[in-house]
């Protein structure tokens, strides 16, 4: 049976669906999954992993807004060569509605670009969180996915945006010093917040029994030393050649080289993410901004 018939039509999102992978994933319902990507440390490639896995997830018939939530170093917008006007310090300052500050961006994804001004959601006053929300409540019908790419590290404004959303996933890299960050992470959240479920997606690996290999020693140290804790394996993007490419022409990976390995193996996370059901009581998205707003 032909399942892509089934995926609901998304209109102004340039839906591109991959012939294959799309047929294989059943149609998403409400609500909005909310979720975030983070890592340990930086320059493993946090920001072009949210780009191209909010492509790939287009591109199975899902529309996916980023939000840039990197607040010290937001660079979406340069990783894909755009000049956004406006951001949402815009926004909280009344200057302009929501509506002015989303962009669209490459594959049919929107992004809501953040720059320094989103830190005054850490200090909203009382009727710019009631905005929040109706402006959030409004948004809900017009996206499937929210992928918030967060700062590195365990800073208050990361562990603030993990705490919010319902979906964790922390980057790692073979690098020894990404396995280690990576773990104090997960570490901080679990001890002082008592979240216990994440997935590992591993970047730039030389192949999936790599990628494997280093989940087995995060999971295996996790696991000793936190009780109770959940790690998934999401998935191994292997180290690619295209993908320096893609960055220094500013363009998605999945636009330029679509064939290449990486490409490939986004398209394969993507259906995996897909494919899973959160928990619906706590994967929309008034949720998050409720959560956000009083954490």
């Amino acid at each position: 049976m032909d399942q892509a018939g089934s995926l609901r039509k998304k209109e102004n999102f340039g839906m591109q669906v991959g012939s294959d992978i799309a047929e294989a994933v059943p149609a998403l319902q409400k609500p909005v999954r909310v979720m975030t990507v983070s890592s340990g440390k930086g320059g493993v490639g946090k920001s072009n992993i949210v780009i191209n896995l909010s492509i790939a997830m287009c591109r199975l018939g899902y529309r996916a807004l980023i939000l840039d939530a990197d607040l010290g170093l937001a660079n979406i917008d340069v990783l894909l060569g755009l000049t956004p006007k406006f951001n949402m310090s815009h926004v909280l300052n009344g200057q302009k509605k929501l509506e002015d500050v989303l962009i669209d961006g490459p594959g049919g994804v929107r992004i809501m670009p953040a720059s320094s001004g989103v830190q005054e959601l850490t200090r909203l006053t009382d009727d710019q969180k009631i905005m929040f929300l109706e402006l959030l409540d409004g948004l809900e019908a017009d996206i499937d996915m929210l992928i918030i790419d967060t700062g590195a590290g365990i800073s208050d404004t990361v562990l603030y945006f993990n705490l919010a959303a319902n979906e964790r996933i922390i980057v790692v890299t073979p690098e020894p010093t990404s396995l280690t960050d990576a773990y104090a992470l997960i570490k901080v959240l679990y001890s002082r917040h008592s979240e216990r479920n994440f997935r590992i997606l591993i970047n730039s690996a030389s192949g999936e029994a790599m990628g494997k290999s280093i989940f087995a020693k995060l999971s295996k140290v996790a696991d000793h030393f936190l009780d109770g804790i959940s790690l998934d394996y999401l998935g191994t993007i292997p180290h690619d050649t295209a993908v320096t490419r893609s960055v220094l022409q500013q363009k998605p990976l999945l636009e330029v080289f679509p064939n290449a390995p990486a490409s490939k193996a986004f398209l394969q996370v993507a259906e995996t993410i897909c494919r899973s059901r959160p928990n619906v009581n706590q994967g929309t998205i008034q949720f998050f901004w409720k959560r956000l707003l009083n954490v």
